[in-house]
């Protein structure tokens, strides 16, 4: 059903518990596992990235970890690092890949009007080219 998931990760401690639900649909389904990181935007010249997501090195390590947790559970995982807003690449990368279901850990940060409009949850709900799972 799935051939393919798309798990976009960052620091966040949703993102973390939504791995091992992504480990259990990939094993189930024998599908294909892409973990993307987006780098946003760099700093200004001469200023440290504001979010370890700014830095590249950062988001480096993050994939290599996610990595190796999917290793650890005999999975192997594609990663894809690239720049960009992360709602818009999240999508244009499941389009890309043809990912059958995007798997996303959701921070909550939507519940208010101002929240629902940045929110990259809801931006990705509301782009993306297959079914979004949210792990709350």
């Amino acid at each position: 059903m799935f051939k393919t998931i798309l798990f976009p990760i960052d620091q966040s401690r949703e993102a973390r518990e939504a791995a091992q639900l992504v480990a259990d649909l990939v094993k189930a389904h024998g599908s294909r596992l892409i973990l993307l990181s987006v780098v946003e935007k760099p700093a200004p010249e001469g200023e440290k990235p504001a979010t370890v997501m700014a830095s590249p090195e950062g988001v480096a390590k993050l994939l290599a970890a996610a990595q190796n947790f999917f290793a650890e559970r005999a999975i192997e995982a594609e990663t894809v690092e690239i720049e960009g807003m992360p709602s818009f690449t999240i999508c244009d990368v499941a389009d890309e890949r043809s990912a059958d279901l995007i798997v996303m850990g959701c921070r909550g940060l939507g519940l208010t009007q101002e929240g629902a409009a940045e929110s990259v949850t809801n931006r990705v709900i509301n782009l993306s080219p297959c079914p979004v799972l949210i792990v709350p």
